[in-house]
Order: structure tokens, then C-alpha cells, then sequence
């Protein structure tokens, strides 16, 4: 499993701190992507995958979510301690 990506809508996000503070406590990869800056990465946020929340965790394909998902992170986390 690569770095995951995490799309916020930057510092002023309490949830989208939150999320990149767990996944920096459990030592995921992660690159952050910032959509209010990036016209690209806030329709394939919104179009493509159609979420509305930030932040969005794309994991891959298959496997993403929104918002604060701490069920998440552990799953994830899971994979990278292994």
C-alpha cells in the first residue's frame, strides 16, 4: 500500500487536522492535497467521487471516505504496521 491522499480544505479544517494527526500518530504515509488551491483535485473530489465533506482519504479506487473516521484510520494504520 503507497501514501494515501488527503484532500482538505486546509488549516482553518478542524476534521481534516484531526484526520492528518491520526494518521501521523499511527505512522501512515499520507500526502495532503489542498482543494480549495487545486480546481482539479475539488472535482474529482466533489464529480468523481462525489463527496461534499472534507476531508476526503483516497486510499485507492475502491477505498476512500469523508469526514473524521477514526474506524478508518485504524483499518488503514492496520495495513502499514504489518
Amino acid at each position: 500500500m503507497e501514501a494515501l491522499t488527503v484532500y482538505t480544505t486546509g488549516p482553518q479544517c478542524g476534521k481534516c487536522r484531526m484526520t492528518k494527526m491520526m494518521l501521523d500518530s499511527k505512522g501512515v504515509p499520507y500526502v495532503e492535497v489542498n482543494i480549495t488551491e487545486n480546481p482539479d483535485a475539488r472535482e474529482y473530489v466533489t464529480e468523481e467521487l462525489g463527496y461534499t465533506v472534507a476531508p476526503v482519504v483516497v486510499v485507492d479506487d475502491d477505498d476512500h471516505w469523508c469526514d473524521l473516521r477514526p474506524d478508518h484510520i485504524e483499518r488503514v494504520a492496520a495495513h502499514f504496521a504489518a
